[in-house]
């Protein structure tokens, strides 16, 4: 099926991203699920970090806040619990997500908000010309850091796959349509669905380039009998970010409730709290 981008999510606003940066990419992917799934920019909220992803805020035709820098999933979070019936999508950078705001990454996970969370990991702040960020590897030179990194970076999967989530998966910015498999994935899931893009950067990460990438990525749906429930074999695949760059969906947990369903005075109400405050008289406060 051919979608018509002008009519679902469309938007005119020229782009700003660098020639060949992988946004162009994930945002076209991330359109193709939503509309693959029904969803419109209606009941669809975009929630934007500072950063290069940040600047998709304006180019997607839908719902959307471009919120403080580190601060995506806690805004993000807020949007789910007022309004369930919109499907949220946040999304931020290594930057912002590892080292700006990691306890918001930590309390989402924890509480399982139903959205879905987009990591663009392009290794780098590439907003601010190429700053390492925690996820930046080892020996890379930056702007910042001529002679090189002399960090360990964090490995985001590890990270979350140690505070037991409900859904993990991995893509990469020059494949399309495994984008748009994964995102549409996420999207059904009822939980907080992370999602870490393997995101070039042509201009700043020269680390880490397309070609590097290609050479070293391989499918979770290749591996003979993967079992995606067994978070002890996610964690164990996870760990290679050198030589087998597995790709896929590593860890589903579908017995988790979302924080929705979890919360009791919550549990047996029909309304949404959005729908509550609509009849809030608040002309005492004007």
């Amino acid at each position: 099926m051919v979608y018509n981008f002008a009519k679902n999510f469309g938007i005119k606003n020229a782009p700003t991203w660098c020639p060949g940066c992988g946004n162009f990419a994930i945002q076209a992917a991330t359109k193709n699920a939503l509309v693959s799934e029904g969803f419109n920019p209606h009941n669809t909220v975009f929630v934007f970090d500072v950063g290069c992803s940040g600047n998709g805020a304006d180019k997607i035709e839908a719902n959307t806040v471009h919120g403080l820098h580190g601060r995506a999933i806690s805004l993000a979070a807020g949007v789910a619990i007022a309004n369930p019936k919109m499907k949220i999508i946040a999304s931020s950078g290594d930057g912002a997500t590892f080292s700006e705001g990691p306890g918001h990454l930590i309390h989402a996970i924890r509480n399982n908000y139903p959205m879905v969370f987009m990591l663009h990991n392009n290794e780098n702040y590439g907003l601010t010309t190429g700053q390492a960020s925690a996820l930046t590897p080892k020996g890379a030179k930056m702007n910042a850091s001529p002679d090189g990194v002399y960090l360990e970076p964090i490995n985001a999967l590890q990270f979350v796959l140690s505070l037991n989530p409900s859904f993990v998966a991995r893509t990469f910015s020059s494949d399309i349509p495994h984008m748009t498999v994964i995102f549409k994935e996420a999207i059904k899931h009822d939980g907080f669905a992370f999602v870490e893009i393997l995101q070039t950067c042509p201009t700043y990460n020269k680390a880490t380039p397309d070609a590097w990438y290609k050479e070293r990525v391989k499918k979770i749906e290749d591996l003979k009998d993967y079992d995606p429930s067994d978070i002890w074999a996610a964690r164990k695949l996870a760990e290679d970010m050198e030589k087998d760059v597995y790709l896929g969906i590593f860890y589903k947990d579908t017995s988790r409730e979302s924080f929705l369903k979890m919360i009791p005075n919550r549990k047996n109400t029909t309304t949404s709290l959005i729908e509550e405050v609509k009849n809030y008289d608040v002309k005492q406060f004007l």
